[in-house]
């Protein structure tokens, strides 16, 4: 056949196409409408859309199949299929159902070829259906990749202002309302977690690897980086260090810390405030677990100028001890003040020794530090200092 001749052909089988555009759009909608139940389901305007794709789609073929060379029927044409409609329209129908009707249209298309065309032209009008419905489904996978993409930009820029929300205590409705966009669905406890970024990985899979590991926990995250930190916000916790281990593998060297658990995400703030000050002032304990939660770091955050820790070590320590007993502050003073030896506060105090032991185990009971651990034991002597500079309470003269 001659390109003259070839060319007549295809500009008479395009025209019979065109005349039966419309018919051909309003059997595919038909079909829909009949064999798809989630088309039903759609919203009038919706429906619409896709009916437009579908018409769209026939057009694109006729145009498509009238150019002269088949080297030049590239993916643009069929590209211009999804212009028709609305790119939110992604986010209504799914991929799946996309490529369902696209592949009805085809099949309306092909279905009725022998009976709109000459016999002549129908064998090398199939041909060619079955090319445009390849690049169709290149051009869909192509709409939806690039949906997605933007729809992950747009979703980690929204979790980076959650987190960093809870990190500046600016809790509000915006705040619960973005992170339900994301998928946050825990109103129980959250807690906090801080440590470095691990070397040689991307955001993506590295966020993408916390929410997995927190969701086998059954629990939800979010996720940001912040400098060198990686943040981690924990829903549905009931153990701040319990819900730390589920996901500290996937931070960098050095320590990693867990704040208090907050009552939700609203008052998250706590526990992050708390984190960041334990982050700040971890590698004055080098020896620290990890992870290891900021409560524990309280002498060293209280060193470091935190307002917060210094309140609490007096408030949950310090006056505990001169409210339950005088005699417990003047015991545990002499007692480090003599290296720690029980014979040696005895004397010093005029007891016998079991008299001291009995005023030490009621002071691990009354504060929890225990004065025979080296860790406690520090704890306490930072409690007994800052009580004293706070000048709170009724101690007793030492």
């Amino acid at each position: 056949m001659t390109p003259a001749r070839g060319r007549a052909q295809r500009a008479r089988a395009a025209d019979a196409l065109q005349r039966s555009t419309g018919a051909l759009s309003t059997t595919a909608t038909a079909r829909m409408d009949a064999e798809m139940p989630w088309f039903r389901e759609l919203s009038a305007e919706d429906r619409s859309w896709v009916g437009l794709i579908v018409q769209a789609g026939i057009r694109g073929f006729v145009d498509w199949y009238r150019t002269a060379d088949a080297a030049d029927r590239g993916t643009a044409l069929a590209a211009s299929v999804f212009g028709a409609a609305p790119r939110a329209l992604a986010g209504v129908i799914t991929l799946q159902q996309t490529v369902d009707l696209v592949r009805l249209s085809i099949e309306v298309v092909e279905s009725n070829i022998d009976s709109l065309l000459d016999p002549a032209d129908a064998p090398e009008v199939h041909a060619a259906v079955l090319q445009y419905a390849r690049e169709v489904a290149f051009a869909t996978a192509e709409v939806y990749a690039r949906a997605a993409e933007v729809r992950g930009a747009w979703d980690a820029r929204l979790e980076a202002l959650v987190v960093d929300a809870v990190l500046r205590s600016e809790a509000d409705e915006a705040l619960l309302s973005r992170a339900s966009a994301l998928g946050w669905s825990s109103h129980g406890e959250v807690a906090v977690v801080l440590g470095a970024v691990p070397g040689q990985r991307t955001e993506t899979d590295l966020f993408d690897e916390v929410r997995r590991a927190a969701k086998a926990a059954g629990m939800d995250a979010l996720c940001a980086v912040q400098g060198e930190r990686l943040v981690v916000l924990l829903g549905g916790v009931k153990d701040n260090r319990d819900a730390a281990e589920v996901v500290v593998h996937l931070f960098g060297d050095g320590p990693v810390v867990v704040g208090p658990v907050a009552e939700d995400l609203s008052r998250a703030y706590v526990s992050a405030r708390a984190a960041l000050s334990a982050h700040r002032s971890a590698t004055g304990w080098p020896e620290a677990p990890r992870p290891v939660r900021s409560a524990d770091l309280l002498p060293e955050r209280a060193l470091a100028g935190d307002g917060h820790a210094r309140r609490h070590v007096v408030d949950e320590i310090y006056l505990p001890l001169v409210r339950a007993r005088g005699t417990l502050i003047e015991t545990l003073s002499a007692y480090f003040r003599h290296n720690s030896s029980i014979e040696g506060t005895a004397r010093a105090l005029f007891v016998h020794p079991n008299t001291v032991r009995y005023r030490l185990k009621q002071v691990t009971e009354t504060t929890g530090h225990s004065p025979s651990d080296e860790r406690d034991a520090f704890t306490l002597r930072i409690a007994l200092v800052l009580g004293r500079q706070s000048g709170r309470g009724d101690e007793r003269s030492l």
